[in-house]
């Protein structure tokens, strides 16, 4: 005896299954676009409109007074010229002291004989067409070729409060020898630029009063030489902090 064919269901079943699918595509649809719409533009734009001026034309790299690329730009912080340099001492930093002659035979004397020297000058860099406004380091033990440190530029621009930004290049020197370029006696960096980077966001968080964005893909091009010759390498992350007064 043949089983008859299973009984199809009514077309009407069908086409209450399509609306429902239908109707939940269009729910979902409605939710993103609250989402969007209403939550993630306004925080996005609030978060852009609230990022300093100057960062919109800032370099990704110094030179040096001959045009050669120098060292890449890497942190940045907001605040006037004395907050600047109050946060940097706070957090452990000695300002530079000059170049000069009587600096460069010091820094000589003291790489021969092992004696530390923490205001060491720094050499210059250039940044909107000139050398650095501020200059900072630390030094490492009793070791006058190896430091911290970081050279500031102020942009022209300032913000809504009316704070410049400050635009920061800090990498670690880690010898003494002579310029792959040049072949004048100075300090070689070493490669990891973003290391000196945290290190420098780690001090000043220390302090207490900054607060800290990152701003990712900041530099298109990750790598490089700098003037001395040396090879720099980042994660193309720019640190910025504002300072409180």
């Amino acid at each position: 005896m043949d089983t008859p064919p299973a009984a199809k269901p009514p077309r009407s079943s069908h086409s209450r299954t399509f609306l429902a699918s239908l109707g939940l595509a269009f729910l979902f649809v409605v939710v993103v676009y609250i989402v969007v719409a209403y939550v993630g533009m306004p925080a996005a734009w609030r978060v852009y409109a609230r990022r300093h001026p100057a960062l919109a034309e800032l370099p990704g790299v110094t030179s040096t007074k001959d045009h050669h690329p120098g060292d890449p730009i890497n942190v940045a912080l907001i605040g006037s010229e004395a907050d600047v340099k109050a946060v940097m001492q706070l957090a452990g930093w000695v300002a530079a002291d000059p170049l000069g002659l009587k600096s460069d035979l010091k820094i000589a004397a003291d790489t021969v004989l092992d004696r530390p020297y923490a205001d060491a000058p720094v050499s210059n860099l250039y940044l909107w067409g000139r050398k650095e406004d501020l200059a900072f380091e630390q030094p490492v033990g009793d070791n006058p070729r190896e430091r911290h440190h970081v050279r500031f530029w102020k942009a022209d621009r300032v913000d809504d409060q009316g704070r410049p930004l400050w635009a920061g290049a800090a990498t670690f020197d880690e010898r003494v020898g002579f310029s792959h370029t040049t072949g004048q006696i100075t300090h070689h960096i070493a490669g990891d630029v973003d290391s000196e980077r945290d290190h420098v966001v780690e001090t000043l968080k220390s302090t207490g009063r900054v607060a800290l964005e990152t701003l990712d893909n900041f530099h298109v091009v990750r790598e490089g030489h700098n003037g001395g010759g040396d090879y720099w390498h980042t994660d193309g992350r720019l640190m910025v902090a504002t300072v409180s007064p």
